[in-house]
């Protein structure tokens, strides 16, 4: 057993001690974001945000490679919209945030209460499929309109009871791509392209290694007639659902009049997409790549990727120190990783080096340069790399670092996402009898589960009642049937009966 001191984090408890509560504690060290006095809401910090404006340009810019524009449409959603597609409204009902009024007075008590009833109730946006076809069945008149390609960056307000920072709150931000096409073809294309898109920042970008597939039918998205996802795995072997794409055939242009006139001079309803991606990706990082002392950033994502701490133990020193500290500051940022400037920040903040060196840790920003006394007589720097353990010191010469400062910043980003593959990879099983299986996802400790299970390859007979009675035993979901070359012939672990191939389970946020 470790003694106390060696054993002491910056976060507690530990992830293997209680995860979600170091989830909540890491959030709330790194200041990436903290709950509202609105119930179920949260307010991202500047940190979190700048994280998450991160994830906006880099995706934004993946988008518009692939032609597709920004769009913004209305907040508020007519009801009688929702109620044209049964199944949509049905999968959204029980999470909607209603409008009625649109007003406030004052009572004969002098308290306030909401008068001016409204004709008809809006919904506030849970998605936009329904308000944007409003949109779309305007402009498509004729083939030559299509397609049409849309994204919108907006918040979202689903009901949610049980608020979790970042990964279910009731108002989040998002991005939803909406897109019209001539044929199904065209439309299944763009399902499969936009899925493509995502797996390659999360991979990336985010430096976290995926599984891509499409979703059973119990967990397709209301109203779509196919859903792909990408599952991740954080560090308590969960899954989590990074990004999802749609294929919606014609039922939102039935509903919407998306109509248009093809090329024999018909009338024809359009084929439809819709995809998005939520700042639930700030949660999976943290959970992905973070440690008992805090967040873990990949450089890509990192709104600081290098912080210069200035060590100044002497005031007859410090102007020196601050000074070599803003110049190494400004021939980093001359520097490119990734064909953009490295962001660099001094803080030269009045707090003691100790302090400042472990607000940045538990931030998560990938290296640490200390410039001392010392160091300035040398002419040398001492680096450290948050992907290393916290007490791990490099120096070297001020120029070999400015030198080497892009390929450090890789190294770190290719280690992090080696080592979350090899976690993943470690933790994902083929299973072949409903026993073993039934073992993989259960704890040894009721009271108390520790961490256990992980990614099941096992095969199933395509049967929804068995999905059910499995997420009802177990809480363990099918996360995604693999696409392409995966197929598997063999027999459903739980019946028996033929299977085509293996899909993945486990238990997800």
């Amino acid at each position: 057993m470790p003694n106390a001191a060696a054993s002491k984090t910056a976060i507690t408890p530990r992830r293997d001690e209680d995860f979600a509560e170091w989830y909540q504690q890491v959030i709330r060290a790194a200041e990436l974001a903290e709950p509202s006095d609105v119930r179920g809401c949260m307010v991202i910090r500047p940190w979190g945000y700048g994280i998450w404006e991160n994830m906006q340009r880099q995706l934004d810019a993946m988008f518009r490679a692939t032609g597709h524009r920004n769009a913004y449409f209305p907040l508020f959603i007519p009801l009688s919209y929702f109620a044209k597609e049964a199944e949509h409204v049905e999968g959204f009902a029980k999470e909607c945030a209603v409008v009625t009024h649109s007003r406030l007075e004052v009572d004969a008590d002098g308290k306030m209460k909401p008068s001016s009833p409204l004709t008809e109730p809006l919904v506030l946006r849970p998605t936009s499929e329904t308000i944007i076809g409003a949109s779309y069945a305007k402009w498509v008149q004729s083939y030559r309109d299509l397609p049409i390609l849309i994204n919108q960056w907006a918040n979202v307000v689903r009901w949610e009871m049980r608020p979790r920072l970042f990964l279910r709150t009731t108002e989040f931000l998002w991005q939803e791509g909406h897109t019209v096409h001539e044929t199904e073809a065209e439309a299944r294309a763009e399902t499969e392209r936009m899925l493509d898109v995502y797996e390659t920042f999360v991979r990336e970008h985010l430096a976290i290694p995926v599984f891509s597939g499409e979703k059973s039918q119990s967990e397709r998205f209301p109203g779509a007639v196919q859903t792909l996802s990408i599952e991740a795995m954080v560090q308590d072997r969960r899954a989590i659902q990074a990004g999802t794409s749609h294929f919606l055939g014609q039922h939102f242009s039935r509903t919407s009049g998306i109509q248009f006139q093809n090329r024999e001079g018909k009338q024809e309803f359009g084929w439809t997409t819709s995809w998005g991606m939520s700042t639930r990706l700030v949660g999976t990082l943290v959970m992905a790549h973070g440690d008992d002392d805090g967040v873990v950033l990949p450089p890509r994502i990192a709104p600081t990727q290098i912080v210069i701490l200035p060590i100044t133990p002497r005031e007859e020193t410090r102007a020196k120190i601050l000074e070599a500290c803003d110049q190494l500051a400004q021939r980093l940022r001359a520097n490119h990783y990734v064909d953009l400037p490295i962001e660099v920040e001094v803080d030269r903040r009045d707090l003691g080096g100790g302090a400042k060196n472990w607000e940045w840790i538990k931030k998560g920003v990938p290296v640490r340069i200390e410039i001392g006394p010392r160091d300035l007589e040398k002419d040398f720097v001492t680096m450290s790399r948050r992907d290393q353990p916290v007490k791990a010191k490099e120096c070297m010469a001020m120029e070999e670092f400015v030198q080497r400062a892009p390929d450090v910043l890789m190294s770190i980003q290719e280690n992090l996402y080696e080592r979350a593959t090899k976690f993943r990879d470690e933790n994902t099983r083929k299973i072949d009898n409903q026993k073993d299986f039934y073992d993989f996802f259960t704890p040894e400790n009721s009271a108390k589960p520790e961490i256990h299970g992980g990614f099941a390859l096992a095969h199933w007979n395509g049967s929804r009642e068995i999905e059910e009675k499995i997420k009802n035993d177990l809480k363990v979901t099918i996360r995604c049937i693999l696409l392409g070359d995966s197929a598997e012939p063999g027999r459903c672990i739980f019946t028996g009966e033929p299977s085509s191939r293996r899909v993945i389970w486990a238990k997800a946020y």
